[in-house]
């Protein structure tokens, strides 16, 4: 009989199998990172592109919060300030509140604005709601600079505490991270989440102490509000910057599990619907 074995390798092409993995490919990842490079470059520009004030608006959004939080919470309803002047104990909570609210707002529309270049060409899907959390720290690092001027002007000057704002950073961007793998592949399927999402951060901010303090809660129900990721990223902020007496010990560690709980559900989510994106966006 002749051979009948084809004389160049096959490849034969299988729909992945669907099973709890949470095996990211590394490998992959770093074989495209110049792709993430220029992914987060695009969103820095497009996002104030043909704006008057450009990229001013990543001052003035927290800082407009700010006013109007100081004229209703600190002076007509009068809540405690931990201490610290109205004004900037809420513009410290506004800076990482800022960067949570843009990097959910961006990250879950993310898949479907780039639904032809999803379904054109292949590259890591988790790089798209990766680039737009990444390109909202750049008006993070702008809202804190001014975050760093109200505290010399208030006379507010960190010590050695300033040594843990870095993984208080991290622990911020992994809680965003996680959220945003969540909502953007929800928004493939349901294209309600991004008119439910604005709805989701104005109820989240409420229950996060960013126009308050978390010692209007007894000790008790502290443990189960840190349950919040976003709770213990606040108070830490506090805590550190404006050495507040609400140092947030359990609550980093409580919000730093769930964190982490969030984040690799997120990315099981992501995969286990990444491979019907391009066929369902």
């Amino acid at each position: 009989m002749p051979d009948l074995k084809p004389p160049y390798p096959v490849t034969y092409i299988r729909p992945l199998e669907r099973r709890l993995s949470l095996n990211l490919d590394l490998n992959e990842l770093r074989a495209y990172r110049e792709l993430l490079y220029f992914l987060v470059w695009r969103d820095v520009k497009v996002r104030y592109k043909q704006t008057v004030l450009g990229i001013g608006w990543a001052i003035l959004q927290p800082f407009i919060q700010m006013v109007i939080f100081s004229i209703f919470f600190g002076r007509l309803a009068g809540l405690d300030s931990d201490g610290v002047p109205y004004p900037l104990f809420s513009y410290t909570a506004l800076v990482p509140w800022s960067f949570f609210a843009a990097g959910l707002q961006q990250s879950a529309i993310s898949l479907v604005d780039n639904h032809r270049l999803i379904r054109k060409v292949y590259f890591p899907r988790i790089f798209i709601p990766t680039s737009r959390i990444l390109s909202a720290l750049v008006d993070f690092v702008l809202a804190f600079i001014v975050l760093v001027g109200m505290m010399l002007y208030y006379g507010h000057i960190p010590g050695l505490k300033i040594l843990l704002l870095p993984p208080l950073i991290l622990l911020m961007l992994v809680t965003v991270w996680g959220v945003g793998l969540w909502l953007s592949a929800l928004n493939v399927l349901y294209r309600d989440v991004r008119y439910l999402l604005p709805f989701i951060i104005q109820a989240w901010l409420f229950i996060t102490p960013v126009v308050y303090s978390s010692n209007l809660l007894s000790s008790s129900w502290q443990v189960i509000y840190s349950l919040n990721p976003m709770v213990g990223v606040i108070e830490g902020f506090r805590w550190i910057l404006l050495d507040t007496n609400t140092a947030p010990g359990s609550m980093i560690l409580v919000s730093a599990a769930g964190s982490i709980l969030i984040t690799l559900a997120g990315i099981w989510y992501f995969q286990h619907l990444q491979e019907t994106f391009a066929d369902v966006i």
